[in-house]
């Protein structure tokens, strides 16, 4: 089953539960599909390319319940908080914190990276191959403070 197959599905069984954040969730992927395959870049709808709009709109998702929070509007954050619990579901499992030092250590010591001079290089290789198992905000944050060292 592919990618697309899989989002059509899981909307068929949410319309028939009668789930409202679920659909919301996924009528919001669905849409952001969309908007991508009639983006006029020609590239086809492929698994990377679903989970990097999936990343994207998690993020979207969760800089909003920031703001949402920070103005005290519960009212809107539960609605974030549930989209993101369901978009949540479309990912790859979330790599833990130890096995991704393990995973920058080694691409630092595979590029030779020295410094916070070489962030960009370690960054570029960490972000490519880590694709939808980890945030980017928190590869960041790990490569800065290895690279301090």
């Amino acid at each position: 089953m592919g990618f697309q197959d899989k989002i059509n599905n899981d909307l068929k069984e949410a319309m028939k539960a009668k789930d409202e954040k679920s659909l919301r969730a996924i009528r919001a992927i669905k849409a952001a599909i969309l908007l991508a395959n009639t983006d006029g870049s020609g590239q086809e709808m492929n698994e990377e390319r679903g989970i990097a709009i999936i990343q994207k709109l998690l993020k979207q998702r969760k800089e909003s319940l920031e703001i949402y929070e920070k103005q005290n509007r519960q009212d809107l954050a539960v609605t974030e908080r549930e989209e993101i619990e369901v978009i949540s579901r479309y990912l790859p499992e979330q790599m833990s914190e130890e096995a991704l030092i393990a995973f920058i250590q080694k691409i630092i010591q595979d590029t030779g990276a020295s410094g916070p001079k070489d962030m960009g290089k370690v960054m570029g290789l960490a972000t490519k191959s880590l694709a939808g198992q980890a945030d980017g905000k928190t590869v960041s944050l790990l490569v800065k403070k290895l690279l301090e060292v």
